[in-house]
């Protein structure tokens, strides 16, 4: 066992683990955040999707020991002030899930790519979106979702709220 600190959702947070467990190990079993899902264990999934430094990353291939000195974001962190961000709020209203269980991992891919396409293309959309697996098959709410967002996030930065129940 070794201790790490992390930089999870904005707070220092000490953790005392082997350095070879996954980051989705810790995340979930350790720290109790688990809106980050196990899905398949491979990184081909995207429900374990957490952005490290804004980048859409899988956690159940991140080992813990190489998960210090990054920002690590999980679903939890995407609230504030008891606000949904704009992509959660965007899901939300678009109906962008049936039983969830990709979600978290969609909406933080959906984070990252507006971050580096604030006004996505479907084709960017499909891209970016590549390998978050909805076994339910909500694809085109999905990226309804993520074009509302795109607008919400718009409308946020010439001062709005970015929500859309204000």
């Amino acid at each position: 066992m070794n201790d790490f600190l992390l930089k999870i959702n904005g707070a220092d947070v000490p953790v005392r683990a082997p350095g070879e467990e996954t980051l989705l190990s810790v995340l979930r079993n350790r720290l109790h955040l688990t809106g980050t899902k196990y899905g398949c264990g491979e990184g081909q999934c995207g429900a374990c999707t957490v952005l490290i430094d804004g980048v859409a990353t899988r956690s159940c291939q991140a080992r813990l020991a190489t998960s210090t000195g990054v920002s690590i974001t999980t679903i939890e962190g995407l609230e504030h002030g008891g606000l949904l961000g704009p992509v959660q709020q965007a899901f939300l209203d678009e109906g962008a899930f049936q039983c969830g269980y990709c979600t978290s991992g969609m909406i933080l891919s959906a984070t990252a790519l507006l971050h580096d396409h604030p006004r996505p293309t479907d084709a960017q959309i499909v891209g970016y979106m590549d390998g978050n697996v909805c076994r339910c098959g909500t694809y085109p709410r999905i990226t309804a979702a993520i074009h509302r967002a795109s607008q919400l996030a718009v409308a946020g930065e010439k001062g709005g709220s970015g929500h859309a129940h204000e």
